[in-house]
C-alpha cells in the first residue's frame, strides 16, 4: 500500500525559471561589478535600486491590485537568492521592501493599502521595518517606545534600533505601546513617513558585512502621524509582527542560500585554475570533499527555503516553525560554506581580491537579524511542543 507523505512539496514554474534568468542576467550585469566597491565605500547603490525598478525586482511581492506585480513567495525568495548571489547588500533592496510592507499587506485597512503600497510597487517609495530598541532586542515585546492617541492623530515617542535602509526609505512600520497595562497585547503598528513631524534618523551603524544596505537608529520625538495610519486595530501590533515574520524570515534564508551559492560558485572556479603541485587544487580529494559538503548542505536548505515559501503561499498550518527553521538552518549553512571557501582561496581568499572574504562577513548577519538562530530554535520547538 502506497503511504502519502507528510511533506509539503512546491514545483518551480516555467515563470520561476525564466525569473531567476532575468534576475540572474541583471545581477551578473549590473550589481556583480559593483559588490566591491559598494562593500568597500558602505554606500547604498542607488544605481542597483535603479536597476532592479526598471526590471521590476524591487519589490515583486506587491499584489497587482496595488500596482505590484503580484509575484508569488517562491518567486520572491528566488529574487532575493540571485541577488544575494552577487551582493548581499543590493538583496536588501526587496527584502527589506517586502518586510516594511507585509505589516500593512497582512492587517492594514484598505484605505492605507491603496495610499503607500502604490508608490513602492513604482519604485517611488521604500519601506523599512522598525520593531527592535537598545533593551528590546529578542525579548521585543519589552519595547518602550509609547502611542498615545490625541484627538485626530498619533503621537510617537522612543527610538528603534538596528534599522535596515533607515534613510534610503521614505516609510517605515513602527510597533508602538498604546496600553502598558496589557504587555504584548497593548502594542499596535503604524506607518510613519520620513517627513513627519518629530522623525529623524541617526548615524549609520559601522559593521562588519552588508555595509551597502544603513542600518540607523530612528527617532520618535512627539512624532505625530494621521489617525488613519496606524496599521489594523489598536493592540494588534505585535501579532500582526510575529505574522509578518513568519513570511519574511524564510526570505532571509533565500538572501543567505544566495549568499552560500555565490561562494560555491566562486570556490568552484577557483579550484579549476589555481595550481599546486602542478595540478588544479581540485583535483586533491580533501578539497573535494570540502565542496561536495558546502553544495549538500547549500540544497538541503534550498528545498526547505522553497517549502516554506510554497506553505507560506498557501497559508497553510505550522508556517510559523517552517519559516524559523528555514532561516536558521540556511543561515547555519551560509556561514559554515563561506568559511570554508575562504579556506579554499586559502592565504588570497583572506584578501579583498576575492569575493569571499565579503561573502564570509555577509553571511554573518543572517544568523543575527529577523530572530536570531537561538531564539528561532525556540520558536521551532515551542510550536511543535504546544
Amino acid at each position: 500500500m502506497a503511504l502519502k507523505s507528510d511533506f509539503d512539496t512546491y514545483r518551480l514554474t516555467d515563470e520561476h525559471a525564466m525569473i531567476r534568468d532575468a534576475v540572474r542576467s541583471l545581477a551578473e550585469d549590473k550589481i556583480a561589478p559593483r559588490a566591491a566597491e559598494i562593500d568597500r565605500t558602505a554606500q547604498f547603490p542607488y544605481d542597483v535600486l535603479e536597476a532592479l525598478t526598471r526590471a521590476g525586482f524591487h519589490a515583486t511581492h506587491i499584489p497587482e491590485e496595488y500596482g505590484g506585480v503580484g509575484a508569488d513567495s517562491l518567486a520572491t525568495a528566488i529574487v532575493i537568492e540571485e541577488v544575494a548571489r552577487v551582493c548581499a547588500s543590493s538583496s536588501l533592496i526587496p527584502a527589506v521592501n517586502k518586510l516594511g510592507t507585509m505589516p500593512v499587506i497582512l492587517s492594514g485597512s484598505e484605505e492605507l493599502k491603496k495610499q503607500v503600497l502604490p508608490e513602492v510597487a513604482s519604485g517611488e517609495a521604500m519601506f523599512s521595518y522598525a520593531l527592535s530598541e537598545r533593551e528590546a532586542g529578542s525579548d521585543a515585546a519589552a519595547m518602550r517606545t509609547r502611542a498615545l492617541f490625541d484627538g485626530d492623530h498619533w503621537v510617537l515617542n522612543g527610538t528603534k534600533c538596528w534599522i535596515s535602509n533607515a534613510g534610503v526609505s521614505s516609510h517605515y512600520t513602527v510597533m508602538a505601546v498604546t496600553d502598558p497595562s496589557k504587555g504584548s497585547r497593548g502594542i499596535s503598528a503604524f506607518v510613519v513617513h520620513k517627513d513627519d513631524p518629530g522623525f529623524s534618523v541617526g548615524h549609520h551603524e559601522r559593521k562588519l558585512g552588508i555595509k551597502g544596505s544603513p542600518t540607523c537608529e530612528i527617532y520618535l520625538e512627539n512624532c505625530t502621524i494621521p489617525v488613519n495610519r496606524i496599521v489594523g486595530e489598536p493592540g494588534t501590533g505585535f501579532k500582526t509582527a510575529l505574522t509578518t515574520l513568519d513570511h519574511t524570515r524564510l526570505t532571509i534564508g533565500a538572501q543567505a542560500l544566495g549568499i552560500a551559492q555565490g561562494a560555491i560558485d566562486a570556490s568552484i572556479a577557483y579550484m579549476k585554475t589555481r595550481q599546486q603541485f602542478g595540478k588544479p587544487i581540485g583535483d586533491f580529494q580533501g578539497l573535494q570533499f570540502m565542496l561536495a559538503d558546502m553544495v549538500m548542505q547549500t540544497e538541503a536548505a534550498r528545498q526547505l527555503i522553497y517549502a516554506a515559501a510554497a506553505k507560506a503561499e498557501r497559508a497553510e498550518p505550522g508556517l510559523t516553525w517552517y519559516s524559523a527553521a528555514a532561516k536558521a538552518f540556511a543561515s547555519d549553512v551560509a556561514m559554515r560554506v563561506t568559511t570554508d571557501a575562504v579556506q579554499i582561496f586559502g592565504g588570497a581568499g583572506y584578501t579583498e581580491d576575492f569575493p569571499v572574504e565579503r561573502m564570509m562577513r555577509d553571511a554573518k548577519i543572517t544568523q543575527i537579524y529577523e530572530g536570531t538562530n537561538q531564539i528561532n530554535r525556540m520558536v521551532i520547538a515551542r510550536q511543535l511542543l504546544k
